[in-house]
């Protein structure tokens, strides 16, 4: 399995499909009877409900783990606004505090689980504040990363320098994963070719265009063996 129990998913951009292929990952690792855990530290874009704030993404990442955890454990920064969260969390006057988010890994880490995925907000440079982006964490960290590819026109640009700056940063680019945005992409087989040499990790799963995500079985398009 990974060197690592816990491992962060980043993407080229926002909407890339990060939880997508994190349930890819979680349904892949659950069929070679391994426990599994989802962590998303900061979500915006949050329903309003009668439980508090809840994150489709983060919901998603809890139901498809194996191991059962509170909804706050899963995602402890919730805002209502689809904006950046650094915005909204200005406009809030509740400050993103990386301790927080330390914290709520610690909490999921102690409950043992084979393999937990920590899944990012928008693309490697997230800012927390006007001083921290969230990578600054990650590096604190030391987590080892799996980077999430939009199969889209310009992802040969934004895959190369996302996968240049984390390995600038000091991490490890673990794996990768092709995730195809579009249902008739051009040069589809040419962009992917051209990723596979040029990426310097290996291409980890291949995820087809899907309209919806709710019943369907991911691993299946994971290339990984986790025992």
């Amino acid at each position: 399995m990974f060197k690592d129990k816990t491992v962060f998913i980043t993407g080229t951009d926002t909407d890339v499909g990060k939880t997508v292929c994190a349930k890819a990952l979680l349904q892949a690792a659950a069929k070679q009877n391994l426990s599994t855990l989802a962590y998303k530290p900061i979500a915006a874009g949050c329903s309003v409900t009668d439980k508090g704030l809840r994150n489709e993404d983060a919901l998603i990442l809890q139901s498809s783990s194996t191991v059962a955890v509170p909804y706050q454990a899963v995602n402890p920064i919730a805002f209502e606004a689809p904006i950046a969260p650094h915005i909204a969390a200005e406009l809030e006057n509740t400050p993103i505090q990386m301790d927080v988010i330390t914290q709520g890994l610690k909490v999921l880490q102690n409950e043992n689980a084979d393999l937990l995925i920590v899944e990012g907000a928008g693309g490697w440079r997230l800012p927390l504040n006007q001083e921290q982006v969230l990578s600054d964490w990650v590096k604190e960290q030391k987590l080892p990363v799996i980077l999430v590819v939009g199969m889209k026109l310009g992802c040969l640009n934004h895959a190369l320098l996302t996968y240049e700056t984390i390995i600038a940063d000091g991490l490890n680019v673990i794996g990768w994963i092709a995730n195809q945005l579009q249902l008739d992409m051009p040069c589809y087989g040419h962009n992917l070719h051209t990723l596979t040499l040029k990426l310097g990790a290996p291409l980890i799963a291949e995820i087809p265009y899907l309209s919806n995500i709710n019943n369907s079985d991911l691993a299946q398009y994971v290339n990984y063996d986790f025992n």
